[in-house]
């Protein structure tokens, strides 16, 4: 069920670096290297086909732009903010 606007900017608060653009949740990961952002986005697609909600992944050398939405809600839903606590974690293990 797609989250209203205030369930989304209340909810989004909890995730530093996110933020909403067009229906979405986005966020842009600076990793170490290429190589370290396309084991990230690896890392990310498995947790994605697991959960079968997908993101959409945009790589720029070492950055990885992550947008979560759910296309057939039209906007946000808790499988978004599902998707972004999993960014998250990989992200965690991937930068340090």
């Amino acid at each position: 069920m797609k989250l209203s606007a205030e369930q989304v900017a209340e909810r989004i608060a909890e995730f530093p670096g996110w933020k909403v653009e067009n229906k979405a949740l986005v966020k842009t990961y600076t990793l170490k290297s290429f190589p370290d952002a396309i084991a990230f986005v690896t890392r990310l697609a498995f947790d994605a086909e697991a959960a079968d909600h997908h993101p959409d992944l945009h790589v720029n050398y070492k950055k990885v732009t992550v947008t979560w939405s759910t296309h057939s809600e039209g906007g946000v839903t808790a499988k978004d903010f599902a998707g972004v606590k999993q960014s998250e974690m990989i992200a965690a293990r991937s930068t340090t």
